[in-house]
């Protein structure tokens, strides 16, 4: 069973800013996938439409939402081990906060189906159990789950899992807002849950919330000992795969091997940035204006889902069937900016965002740590 070692677990800004540039890369492919509603003839595009949207999958498609679940399990060691060496119990009060993580997700999943942050919520729970596990098992685990177990026994049995799912497009593109949250409250949370299931995303998330707790363990993201150290040897690792996985085609393993390859290259940006932020006072002060950002994720998230249906459904301004691919990526960027810069005010005179705030004050009810 593993034990607290007892350091004290300071604010890790490098942490921070990653999560702010996830949050940023899932509001540009958002955008680019224009909210999951989709037309068959589109009015405005350019040529290099298809060379944009190559490019953006490549290097966004799986990755921030794998940077996010990275740091999710790293946010929840540093809250457990803060309240182990309190000598208090963090299990019940974590799944206190993933029930409230479940309703800010039903909120958002009433403007956007491809909300996570239900499944985040539900999958969560398992990080309960993995914080007593002794690292070295933990650590098996993580392995087993990153590999892709389902995948592997599909291509060993032929054995295929079945989901029914439900699209919300037709309700998104058309119709009226109500019958869009209606109708995305009724089967948002079932779409997601199946397209997890059936695209190995269910291992894969497990896989990364315990790398995230593993790395927290570990002190990793922490300028200690010969930590760059082993940040340059996964750098290495990480790009070596990512040339490999880029110079082959997956074929009828796709399904497999994306997954693997998606890893390898958010571990790249991963080492990338955590070396540079070290070593490189520059690279700091620049990415390290991400940082609120990322601290006010929650908050991002919920505001890209409301500006997002607001832009591109029907009841909005409906420009799915509008924007090409270019087009979209720079509606985008546009929300990105606009949401950093409101936020930007916000974070003049609170360390945290408002949803960010809410869900401590909440979490904490009862305690004196609820004050922010």
């Amino acid at each position: 069973m593993y034990r607290t070692k007892g350091i004290e677990n300071g604010r890790i800004e490098v942490a921070d800013a990653l999560r702010g540039l996830a949050v940023a890369g899932i509001i540009l492919f958002h955008s680019v996938e224009h909210f999951n509603t989709f037309s068959r003839s589109i009015r405005y595009t350019l040529p290099c439409d298809a060379t944009v949207f190559n490019v953006l999958q490549t290097l966004l498609s799986g990755k921030m939402y794998g940077i996010f679940a990275v740091l999710f399990g790293l946010s929840f060691f540093i809250m457990r081990d803060n309240q182990e060496q309190k000598g208090k119990d963090f299990s019940l009060r974590f799944l206190w906060r993933m029930v409230l993580l479940f309703i800010f997700g039903l909120i958002n999943v009433a403007f956007y189906d491809g909300d996570i942050l239900t499944t985040y919520a539900l999958m969560g729970l398992l990080l309960i159990p993995a914080g007593y596990l002794d690292s070295r098992w933990l650590g098996a685990i993580t392995v087993l789950l990153l590999i892709q177990p389902l995948e592997i026994v599909t291509h060993l049995t032929g054995w295929q899992p079945e989901a029914r799912m439900y699209y919300m497009q037709i309700a998104m593109a058309h119709d009226t807002f109500w019958h869009s949250v209606v109708t995305n409250l009724r089967y948002g949370f079932i779409t997601d849950m199946a397209w997890f299931y059936t695209h190995g995303r269910i291992t894969q998330t497990l896989g990364l919330f315990y790398l995230g707790l593993l790395l927290g363990r570990f002190r990793l993201f922490y300028n200690e000992g010969n930590n760059l150290h082993k940040w340059s040897v996964i750098f290495v690792i990480s790009l070596f795969a990512t040339v490999a996985g880029a110079a082959v085609r997956f074929g009828k393993y796709e399904d497999l091997l994306r997954p693997v390859w998606n890893l390898a290259i958010l571990m790249l940006i991963m080492s990338a940035a955590t070396i540079c932020w070290y070593r490189s006072d520059r690279f700091r002060i620049i990415f390290g204006k991400l940082g609120f950002f990322g601290r006010m994720s929650l908050t991002n998230y919920l505001l890209q889902s409301i500006l997002g249906s607001l832009l591109f459904y029907k009841w909005g301004f409906s420009l799915y069937d509008k924007l090409g691919t270019t087009y979209s990526a720079l509606v985008g960027l546009g929300m990105i900016i606009f949401q950093y810069t409101l936020l930007s005010f916000w974070a003049r005179k609170h360390q945290r965002g408002p949803l960010e705030g809410l869900w401590r004050r909440l979490t904490w009810i009862g305690t004196d740590n609820k004050r922010i």
